[in-house]
């Protein structure tokens, strides 16, 4: 018997076949499955108290103790089946446990849907002899049902792929069709460990709905039409191949008093924001408490009791304007010199190799933030060199960053900023808090005497998932 696992986890959902899958791992001799154990609302199975001497109730209590005993008392490796709705706690220990086999049942999720309706209305969850089948006539297909039903599925799924893929490990995927193959069933078994093959499948379970969908379902033309307006293939989706961003906890800035957290969004309007913060307490803008590191941010966010955080959002066009005139088209403090340099020579975008001088005219401002606006565009699909800055990254991109340690609970744009800043500090306790400034047009040429319909049509095409996530609609009024 193979050491490499101590137990393993069979995932399912209802209706997916798991009840058979589970009786024929539990035909070999080295395997038990037992049943659906860390089931909410029972333990194992509906007519069991306990598994391997654990009750419901400590289970409940300490979900590691059942699996210390499935894996220290099972005669040969133990496990369980698990559902999406199970309890997510102990994922937390199996997930990244290597010594955890992974296998991954998956049913066509219309079958599964229509099989569990069934279910429901007969009443009969598992078939051993036909005879005792129980019959409906047809069953209604609700389409908000459905649409929950598969998006709580395909976030299950995510949500495991995604931490085999974060630690290296791999599962052993069966499909509802392959569950008649014997020979899938021992490759299993191999993969498992266990050394005996079967010669033949259980056949104490029976397939309870073998009809087609259209005779299973009353509404069958309207659930076509409704699968139909389902994007099966998310044609629809904004593609997305940005790396992931972290928090970036250093940048975020407090107020020196008032409770109030900023959490910056790169090429916004930053000096403005930080000198309000400072201007509430009436401090200099180097006394306000910032570099933080995430054990002081925990800190600070206990000392200051009904805390609020907050971000403020740019127009993608503004912003883009921002980046280009303040990173690459100048030279002084800020300017990224070395990517400003690799975009004049590599990408041929024209600009001066000095600072613009008077010579420059509006017509080459424009030309040039059409060339950068196209450079953007590949290196957000990462597919250059170029490191993606947060001075020009997605904004969607930056705040699923900070929400992986403190997302802002306030989220405003930047033409919000006079009305809703102040509204913000008085909501912890600032009397007569001032309004901000606004950010004064970026240099050499003010946005309104660059942007045209090309302009906006090219920034939308780079910012689409900005666009999309947030709203934005065109700059020009």
């Amino acid at each position: 018997m193979s050491t490499e696992f101590d137990y393993f986890i069979l995932f399912a959902e209802m209706r997916t076949g798991s009840n058979f899958l589970e009786a024929n791992l539990n035909a070999y001799p080295g395997l038990t499955c037992h049943g659906e154990a860390y089931n909410p609302h029972f333990i194992g199975y509906p007519n069991r108290t306990e598994i391997a001497g654990v009750t419901q109730e400590e289970r409940d209590a300490d979900p590691a103790r059942l699996l210390r005993a499935i894996r220290e008392t099972t005669q040969g490796l133990g496990g369980f089946r698990f559902f999406h709705d199970h309890d997510p706690r102990i994922l937390d220990i199996a997930l990244p446990d290597p010594r955890c086999a992974k296998i991954v049942l998956t049913r066509n999720p219309v079958d599964s849907y229509v099989s569990w309706k069934i279910a429901q209305a007969t009443g009969q969850w598992k078939l051993t002899d036909v005879r005792r089948r129980k019959d409906t006539d047809t069953v209604p297909f609700d389409r908000d049902e459905f649409e929950a039903h598969l998006a709580a599925l395909q976030a299950f799924q995510v949500r495991l792929m995604n931490a085999l893929q974060t630690t290296g490990q791999t599962a052993f995927y069966v499909a509802y069709e392959d569950l008649q193959d014997v020979a899938v069933m021992n490759g299993l078994a191999q993969f498992l460990g266990q050394p005996d093959r079967l010669e033949a499948l259980d056949d104490s379970l029976k397939r309870q709905n073998p009809a087609p969908l259209s005779e299973k379902v009353s509404n069958f033309p309207e659930m076509t039409d409704a699968l139909a307006r389902l994007d099966r293939f998310n044609l629809n989706r904004t593609p997305n191949f940005e790396p992931r961003r972290g928090p970036a906890v250093p940048s975020y800035i407090a107020a020196a008093e008032t409770p109030l957290l900023y959490q910056p969004v790169r090429s916004g309007p930053e000096v403005e924001v930080i000198r309000w913060l400072a201007a509430l307490d009436g401090v200099a803008e180097e006394a306000l408490p910032q570099k933080f590191t995430q054990k002081a941010l925990r800190q600070w966010k206990r000392k200051n009791r009904g805390h609020r955080s907050f971000t403020v959002l740019r127009h993608p066009v503004a912003r883009a304007h921002a980046a280009f005139c303040e990173r690459i088209l100048a030279t002084g403090d800020g300017a990224f010199a070395d990517i400003r340099k690799t975009l004049r020579k590599v990408y041929k975008l024209p600009i001066p190799g000095q600072a613009p001088g008077a010579d420059w005219t509006r017509d080459a401002h424009r030309a040039a933030f059409l060339a950068f606006l196209d450079f953007l565009k590949t290196n957000l699909a990462n597919q250059t060199p170029v490191r993606i800055d947060p001075a020009w990254a997605t904004q969607s991109a930056i705040l699923e960053g900070m929400g992986q340690f403190s997302m802002p609970d306030f989220v405003l744009r930047e033409d919000e900023m006079a009305e809703m800043l102040p509204l913000l500090a008085g909501r912890v306790g600032h009397r007569g808090p001032p309004a901000p400034d606004m950010a004064p047009e970026p240099e050499p040429f003010a946005l309104a005497d660059v942007v045209d319909a090309e302009v906006e049509d090219r920034v939308q095409a780079v910012y689409q998932r900005d666009y999309m996530m947030f709203g934005f609609g065109p700059l020009r009024g």
